[in-house]
Formats: structure tokens, sequence, C-alpha cells
């Protein structure tokens, strides 16, 4: 939500000075880097490396291309709006981006199932012992 309120408020800003697709990728190249910063220490809570800064532009490549595909066909196919028509695309990419940086930026194994406990359950209480009060004496009544 951050990441697309900074995305949209520099495209809003731009747009009054570019034509609208110019706009939209200057604001889609500013906001990546405040992306992969929030992707890396609040979604997925894993460290930032130098690895991971080099493949995340693949995210964001997949969510530029689905989102700009987007973009042209709500407002030159739909007749959207250009100032509503980004925040519909970037909806319709959500899904894509979020299932390619998970891939990016969580360890393999950290993505899988916890597994399940192997310690057995706990064995059941034995039977009760009998009550030597009642019914059988015990030797020293005998």
């Amino acid at each position: 939500m951050v990441n697309t309120a900074t995305f949209y408020g520099c495209y809003r800003l731009l747009l009054p000075a570019l034509p609208y697709f110019a706009a939209y990728t200057l604001a889609f190249l500013v906001s990546m880097a405040g992306s992969f910063l929030m992707n890396t220490y609040f979604t997925y809570r894993t460290r930032p490396s130098w690895r991971k800064f080099a493949l995340f532009p693949l995210t964001n490549v997949t969510n530029y291309l689905v989102q700009s595909a987007g973009l042209f066909a709500l407002v030159d196919w739909l007749g959207m709006s250009e100032k509503a028509a980004p925040l519909v695309a970037a909806a319709v990419a959500v899904p894509f981006t979020y299932l390619l940086s998970r891939r990016i930026l969580v360890p393999p194994g950290a993505r899988r199932a916890p597994a399940p406990d192997p310690t057995p359950a706990p064995a059941p209480d034995p039977a009760p012992e009998p009550d030597p009060g009642r019914g059988t004496a015990g030797p020293a009544e005998r």
C-alpha cells in the first residue's frame, strides 16, 4: 500500500509535465528502491543482499509489463481516465508480483510449509491402581 501510494504520488506529480506513459515509467522507477526495502524488511522479513537487489528488478519487470499492458488497455481501448487507470492496473498486477517477489526474496527452505511435529503423542494415563481400602485386603491385613 505504501509503495502504491509512493508510486501514485510520483505519477500524479509528473503527469502535468509529461505524457501519461512517461510519467508512469518514471514514477515506477522511483518507487522500485523503496519497494525492495519494504519487501525485504516488512513483507518477507528477510535481510536485503546485493544478490537479492540485483534480482529484484525481475519482479518489477513483471509488474511493469503487466501494469503497462493493463494501463494501455484501460486508457486506449476502454477509455478509462489516465488518472484512475494506473490504480486498476496495479491491482491486477499484485498477485503476479507477489509470487515472483517471494521466490526471489525468501530462501527456498523458508517457503515450505512447516513440517509436522515429529514428537509422538503422549501415552494415555495407566489404569488407576486399586484402592487398598476397598474390597481386597493387602498383605498386612491377612
